[in-house]
């Protein structure tokens, strides 16, 4: 009777585990946050590196509101986008907003060729700080834990880190800051 039991317990087990879906926001209890990716879920860490080579850490936003934006150079709709996210940038980086001193970007791009990644944000005019990427294209470490797989993605958090919005694009996301201003 006890193999039975026990091989019962270990089939239900596989069973589980063979029904679980990758595309599904996996969340993580660490204190009173929920890491995952849904609405009101704290935004999971992402730390990359700038042109220049050096690491920055999307919490090093905090008090922020930022704007998660993958994209690539080599993207057509993600180019298109960018004349959207320079125009918010510009109108609300100073803003205040209910939970956030200023808006930012903290673009993760999925190019695989620094030069061309430095070309597009010269000459689409990204003149926000917070450039990164680990230049590894569809194999990005940031797009597989925030489970991008079409671009332009993005994610809307707070000055907590907690996503407040996703895929904002065109006059969504200038509508959506507005809201959440002061």
């Amino acid at each position: 009777m006890k193999k039975v039991v026990l091989f019962i317990v270990v089939l239900l087990g596989v069973v589980a585990l063979s029904s679980f879906q990758p595309d599904s926001p996996v969340n993580i209890v660490t204190g009173d946050s929920v890491v995952g990716l849904n609405i009101g879920n704290k935004a999971p860490e992402l730390i990359f590196n700038n042109p220049d080579g050096n690491p920055v850490k999307l919490s090093s936003l905090k008090g922020k509101m930022v704007l998660i934006d993958f994209w690539a150079s080599w993207c057509p709709p993600c180019r298109r986008e960018n004349p959207n996210l320079v125009r918010a940038y510009e109108q609300f980086n100073k803003k205040d907003f209910k939970s956030g001193k200023g808006f930012t970007v903290y673009s993760v791009s999925l190019d695989k060729n620094k030069r061309s990644w430095e070309s597009a944000i010269q000459s689409d005019g990204l003149v926000w700080e917070y450039h990164v990427s680990d230049l590894k294209y569809w194999n990005s470490e940031g797009a597989a834990l925030y489970h991008v797989r079409a671009i332009p993605s993005n994610f809307l958090i707070d000055g907590n880190g907690i996503i407040v919005a996703k895929n904002l694009r065109g006059p969504n996301l200038t509508m959506t800051l507005q809201k959440l201003e002061k």
